[in-house]
């Protein structure tokens, strides 16, 4: 739910505007609202789940997120509908990195390799299905309905967790919340995130500008600031920690160029291929495949291969998968466009659940809630930060280009394949042997 919910809304945009009478640019911070929510809600999971224990907390978050839905289907005015939003993003923010501590600390070290290649497939679907289901939801029901799907499953999936997730304790019920941390990070986070979506949503300049250099300023502090406390909202020593280090950096670059990719493709199939939604959603469910295909693969070997030896597979599948549309235009064949996408989806794949199981696998048990909610901000932060650099790419090359559309997106995946280069580069760095 919460991973699909950053992106259903995205092909209803025009429906809301017409409900709501309101411009797109408005309608946009249904989708932003959620983002910045989401963003500003993770770094507390991990205390939470240490405070509270994480059944309770992942169990708690399921119920907001669907209360939170009822009241967006239900919202009459605009304004209403993106305050639900905000509410919707604190609790899906809280979903993805408690339920894999509460998967992880269940699989044992053992196990989690298998595990982590079912579940880490989920986020590497959602830029996929997202879009596609939300263009089947309007072309039968009206738009509340974009939120009322989350109904039914929200409250299977609570009577499933009371039954059979087990009751875990508080790992450290007295620990103190880290209220100057919090007041640095997710503000901070939010800022940058605002800022960079501002410049490609045409907001003011120095509003943008503003925005990224306060929020940059704040995450500074914030290391200062969890570097000298004992217990901080998020350690940043984490990330001085083979493997956490080379494993974050991966995931942050996996993020930005699966998002980024899954933005700057469907607008070029409708703008520049003249595709409706729905034609445009068919031809992004190979990605899907592709992406199932490789959890399929990662369940059977992730145990036995090495990571480093997996990633840069994957990731150089990526590769191969981003060098067609660095030749975008009419005279590439559809059969490329889906060729692409499968061995983008096999290897992301083959990317997020070898760097998870590592990380986690190289964890204790109290450590694990508070890692998963590092890697899952990560993962967040690379697709908004990296969809937002890329918007602003793609309006310089468009500028540039006049005309030729085409050639605009064309040159703006040449940065996608960048970013896939620099993942290459820390992924180098993660163990060449087995797990052991």
């Amino acid at each position: 739910m919460a991973t699909l919910d950053s992106t259903i809304v995205s092909v209803g945009v025009e429906t809301l505007a017409q409900r709501f009478d309101a411009s797109v640019t408005e309608v946009q911070w249904v989708t932003t609202a959620y983002l910045l929510a989401v963003v500003a809600a993770v770094p507390a999971s991990g205390w939470l789940a240490a405070r509270f224990g994480g059944r309770r907390t992942w169990l708690t978050a399921v119920v907001v997120f669907v209360l939170a839905s009822l009241l967006c289907g239900l919202a009459s005015s605009l304004p209403m509908l993106v305050a639900f939003r905000v509410l919707q993003g604190l609790a899906g923010g809280l979903l993805p990195p408690t339920g894999q501590a509460l998967l992880a600390r269940a699989a044992g070290p053992e196990r989690i390799g298998r595990l982590i290649s079912v579940v880490g497939v989920v986020p590497l679907l959602s830029p996929v299905l997202g879009p596609l289901a939300s263009g089947a939801i309007l072309n039968v029901a009206d738009w509340p309905w974009l939120f009322y799907v989350n109904l039914p499953v929200g409250v299977v999936a609570v009577l499933l967790g009371l039954r059979y997730v087990a009751a875990d304790a508080p790992t450290d019920p007295r620990e103190p919340f880290d209220f100057r941390g919090a007041a640095l990070l997710s503000p901070g986070l939010a800022a940058v995130v605002f800022g960079l979506t501002g410049f490609s949503d045409g907001y003011p300049k120095l509003l943008s500008s503003a925005a990224v250099v306060a929020g940059l300023l704040m995450l500074a502090a914030f290391v200062r600031h969890g570097l000298r406390v004992r217990a901080p909202l998020l350690d940043p020593r984490l990330f001085t920690r083979p493997p956490f280090g080379a494993a974050a950096l991966a995931l942050v670059v996996l993020g930005a160029s699966v998002f980024g990719t899954m933005f700057l493709l469907p607008l070029y199939l409708r703008r520049g291929a003249g595709l409706d939604a729905w034609d445009t959603g068919l031809l992004l469910v190979p990605q899907g495949i592709g992406a199932a295909a490789g959890s399929v693969l990662v369940h059977r070997i992730v145990d036995r291969a090495a990571p480093r030896t997996l990633v840069l597979s994957g990731i150089g599948l990526v590769a191969l998968g981003t060098a067609a549309f660095t030749q975008l235009g009419p005279e590439l064949p559809d059969v490329v466009l889906v060729i692409s996408l499968l061995l983008r989806g096999l290897g992301a794949a083959m990317i997020s659940a070898p760097v998870l199981a590592l990380v986690y696998r190289s964890l204790e048990k109290t450590q694990l809630p508070k890692a998963a909610g590092a890697l899952n901000l990560l993962n967040t932060l690379g697709g908004s930060v990296g969809t937002a650099v890329l918007a602003l790419v793609l309006q310089n090359r468009l500028a540039a280009r006049g005309a030729d559309v085409a050639a605009a997106f064309a040159d703006t995946f040449w940065w996608v394949l960048g970013l896939v280069v620099v993942a290459a580069a820390g992924a180098a760095k993660l163990p060449k042997e087995r797990s052991r």
